[in-house]
C-alpha cells in the first residue's frame, strides 16, 4: 500500500520529463522520494514498477543505482531497464562499487532512479553521501526517483535510537526530503512484513532469524511505522500550507493588495550550542520543532571575550563540530563573544525576536552541574517573556 503526497510544483517526476527537452536555462530536476519504515516494505519494488511504467510510455529513463539484495521479485522488476554501470573504487586494498554520477550526467536522461538515498559513499568518492550525488543530478536538470527508510531522517535520529537501541549513522538532512516535489509513503502492516521475512522474501533464513530477534521485533516495527506515518502526515500539512499561501498570493488585486489577514507572530527558535555532547540531540530537536512550527531557527555559541584561545582544544573542536552539524541542517549559526553566556543569549533573543530558547540539561562533574544549573536558572529569570525549553537527554529503557 502506498500514498502519494505531491507538491504544487509537480505531481511527479514523470509529468516533468517532457519539459526537460525544452530549450533555455537548465531547470532543476524534480525529486520524488519513496519513504518506508523498514527493509522489505516494497520501496524499491514500487519505484521500479513506476520506472517500468514510464519506460512503456516512451520516457527517457535510466536506473542510476540498484541494490537487489537477492530479492527475486525486485530483481524481476528491473529486467529490461537501462542500467548505468557502477563505478569501481579501491579502498584499503578492496574494490567497492558505487553509483557513477559522472556517467549519469554524461548520459543525461530525463529521469533517473536511484536506490538507497541514505547510503554513505566509500572514501575516495567525489562526495561523501549519495543524497549529495542526487543533488548534483537535480541541479543538472535530471528528475530523480529515490527511496529511504524513516530511520535515516536526521531529526529523528534520537527517537530511532530510543526505539531500536541502534544509533543510525547514515542519515539524510530533513531539508532535502522536505524539498522533494513528491513523497510516496510505501506502507505494509507489521504482520505482512514479518510474514515476508519468515518466507525468506527479505533475507536468507539465517539472517531473517537474527533480524526477528533484533530490529524486526513487532514492537520496534510498529513504532517505526508510526513514525513514518506521522512524517507523511507532516509532509502533507506542509504542502497544504504552501498551497493556501500560493492561493492567497494569486488572489491579490492588480495593485498587489489582498484582503487584510489576522496578523500572526512567527516563531523563532534559539538553540544554545555548547561543547556538551547533548548539543547534537538539541539541534535535532530544534530543527524538528522549527519544521513543525514553520519557524526560523538559530544555533548560537558563546565564546569568552578573549576568543577561542581561552577554550581547551577539545571544547573548541566540539563547538565547531556542532555548529557545522547545525549548518548541514540549514540552521543559521552565529558565534557570539562574552563572559556571561546567559546574558549574551538573552540579549540576542530580545534583539532577534526569539520566541523559544532550547537548552540541554547536561551530564557532567558536580561543578559542571552547578554551573549548568546556574546558566539555565539565570536564562529563565532574564527571559521571562520568552519560552525556555530545557531538554534532558533521553535514554533507551532496557
Amino acid at each position: 500500500m502506498s500514498s502519494s503526497i505531491p507538491t504544487n510544483a509537480a505531481t511527479n517526476a514523470a509529468s516533468n520529463a517532457d519539459r526537460s527537452q525544452v530549450s533555455g536555462p537548465t531547470r532543476r530536476g524534480q525529486l520524488k522520494v519513496f519513504l518506508g519504515y523498514a527493509a522489505g516494505v516494497g520501496k524499491t519494488y514500487r519505484m521500479l514498477e513506476e520506472v517500468q511504467g514510464l519506460k512503456r510510455q516512451g520516457k527517457d529513463i535510466v536506473v542510476g543505482y540498484f541494490e537487489p539484495h537477492g530479492r527475486k521479485d525486485t530483481i524481476g522488476k528491473a529486467l529490461g531497464l537501462e542500467m548505468i554501470p557502477r563505478r569501481s573504487i579501491s579502498y584499503r586494498g578492496a574494490m567497492f562499487q558505487e553509483m557513477d554520477t559522472a556517467a549519469i550526467l554524461a548520459r543525461h536522461p530525463a529521469i533517473c532512479a536511484v536506490d538507497e538515498l541514505a547510503h554513505t559513499n566509500v572514501p575516495g568518492s567525489e562526495r561523501s553521501k549519495r543524497w549529495e550525488d542526487v543533488q548534483v543530478l537535480l541541479d543538472a536538470g535530471i528528475d530523480v526517483m529515490t527511496n529511504m527508510n524513516i530511520q535515516h531522517l536526521e531529526s529523528l535520529n534520537d527517537q530511532v535510537f530510543l526505539i531500536t537501541g541502534i544509533r543510525v549513522r547514515e542519515t539524510v538532512p530533513d531539508w532535502f526530503v522536505k524539498g522533494a516535489d513528491e513523497v510516496v509513503m510505501v506502507d505494509a502492516t507489521t504482520g505482512a512484513l514479518l510474514n515476508r521475512l519468515k518466507r525468506g522474501d527479505i533475507y536468507a533464513t539465517e539472517k531473517a532469524q537474527r533480524a526477528m530477534e533484533n530490529f524486526f521485533k513487532e514492537s520496534t516495527l510498529t513504532a517505526l511505522r508510526e513514525l513514518a506515518l506521522r512524517q507523511a502526515a507532516h509532509q502533507l500539512d506542509l504542502r497544504e500550507v504552501a498551497s493556501v499561501s500560493e492561493e492567497q498570493e494569486s488572489q491579490k488585486g492588480p495593485s498587489g493588495s489582498s484582503p487584510p489577514l489576522e496578523k500572526t507572530v512567527r516563531d523563532r527558535i534559539l538553540i544554545y550550542a555548547s561543547a556538551d555532547a547533548s548539543t547534537a540531540m538539541l539541534i535535532r530537536r530544534g530543527r524538528r520543532m522549527a519544521d513543525y512550527l514553520g519557524a526560523d531557527c538559530f544555533a548560537i555559541s558563546v565564546l569568552p571575550s578573549q576568543g577561542e584561545t581561552r577554550l581547551p582544544n577539545q571544547e573548541r573542536e566540539a563547538i565547531e563540530k556542532h555548529l557545522n552539524f547545525a549548518k548541514n541542517l540549514h540552521i543559521e549559526t552565529q558565534v557570539l563573544g562574552g563572559d556571561d553566556p546567559a546574558e549574551v543569549l538573552v540579549d540576542f533573543a530580545h534583539a532577534n525576536q526569539i520566541t523559544q530558547i532550547l537548552l540541554s540539561r547536561q551530564d557532567c562533574s558536580w561543578w559542571g552541574r552547578l554551573l549548568g544549573a546556574d546558566l539555565i536558572l539565570r536564562i529563565v529569570q532574564m527571559a521571562k517573556d520568552i519560552r525556555v525549553i530545557i531538554v534532558a537527554p533521553r535514554r533507551k529503557t532496557q
